[in-house]
């Protein structure tokens, strides 16, 4: 075994456990099954084995592109067989991998082509880390209207935050009908809800999804995992809102032209969830540098907010940091979360 194939098996295992950890059994059984089983007998096999470079998460993710190509599969009804074997049946491993070495045998050239796509999600459970997050602001700031803008935004589901219902300690927060009802654990008591009026709302992203496109929705749905229904149905729901494809571009000059059009009365908060770390160095440094600019014209009436939620090292989730000019331009570390939403320990 070549020390490349060797490099893209322990990939696979190792998203395995990551995907385990993060509440998928299946997801936990299939990438090991396919670091095990995988040869290079097929051209699908022979591309996958045979990648260079950075395999992992923080690279080109080819356990995630694979996962993401065979799900499609069974999402849009193409390989009844794969579809069989997934869930929520419940079948062994042989089982499941003869079902998998066919879809790879009778769809070969689709999922060529879906390896060429980079994964990319948009994970809309992390909207019960941002209204906690924006209702701390208003209570800081007061209760004016809100603009947002969203770098790495994918599809821009999470910019319909405000759409959103959300369970809290003290009950249902925001619209009762709607189609994401968001229900996180609670580790820590969230700061008191707020009146939340978006008056503008905005993202940017290299490479954009259009959600109310099938074609994109297919592909963005694909790499959730099959057994995570509630992901699927939340997801469903925020394309069913009619989200707005984000611009494409780099983060930075975009930033900068937003950055430029405040206007008066409304707070302007600015947000990543699990994006920065992708960013180029040199747009994480311009950005910081455009949102350090902004913030000293920054005044009581024209706020500025800066909210990360990214990763801090810990394989259970991230961190929220938060700044707001005028008010406390030092970044606070208010709470932590799960990666997909489902607990929050609000601490700030």
């Amino acid at each position: 075994m070549s020390d490349t194939e060797a490099r893209v098996r322990g990939a696979f295992r190792s998203q395995g456990k990551s995907c385990a950890l993060l509440g998928s059994p299946f997801m936990g059984r299939l990438m090991p099954l396919i670091a095990e089983r995988l040869t290079t007998g097929t051209e699908v096999g022979a591309r996958i084995l045979g990648w260079e470079g950075d395999v992992g998460p923080a690279g080109q993710s080819v356990p995630l592109r694979t996962a993401g190509a065979l799900h499609a599969l069974v999402l849009d009804g193409t390989d009844k067989g794969l579809a069989a074997a997934y869930p929520p049946a419940t079948v062994n491993d042989d089982t499941l991998w003869a079902a998998v070495q066919g879809a790879v045998d009778r769809h070969g050239a689709r999922i060529m082509a879906a390896l060429d796509r980079a994964p990319q999600t948009n994970e809309v459970r992390r909207s019960a880390i941002l209204l906690p997050a924006l209702w701390w602001l208003l209570a800081k700031v007061g209760d004016m209207p809100v603009a947002l803008s969203e770098l790495g935004a994918s599809a821009g589901l999470n910019l319909m935050l405000d759409r959103f219902s959300i369970e809290t300690p003290e009950g249902l927060v925001g619209p009762a009908k709607s189609p994401v009802h968001l229900r996180p654990e609670w580790r820590g008591p969230p700061p008191p809800a707020r009146p939340l009026r978006v008056v503008d709302r905005a993202g940017v992203d290299r490479h954009p999804i259009d959600a109310t496109n099938p074609d994109d929705a297919l592909r963005l749905l694909s790499y959730l995992w099959p057994d995570q229904p509630e992901r699927m149905a939340l997801t469903r729901g925020a394309i069913a809102l009619g989200p707005k494809r984000p611009d494409e571009g780099d983060a930075a000059p975009w930033l900068e032209s937003r950055l430029a059009a405040r206007e008066p009365g409304r707070l302007h908060a600015v947000y990543t969830t699990i994006a920065w770390q992708y960013f180029p160095p040199q747009t994480q440094a311009a950005c910081t540098h455009r949102l350090e600019q902004a913030g000293a014209r920054a005044t009581a009436q024209s706020p500025l907010a800066h909210v990360a939620f990214e990763a801090d090292g810990r394989r259970d989730g991230a961190a929220l940091t938060i700044r707001i000019w005028p008010h406390a331009p030092a970044p606070q570390t208010l709470a932590r979360a799960d990666f997909h939403g489902r607990w929050v320990d609000w601490h700030g």
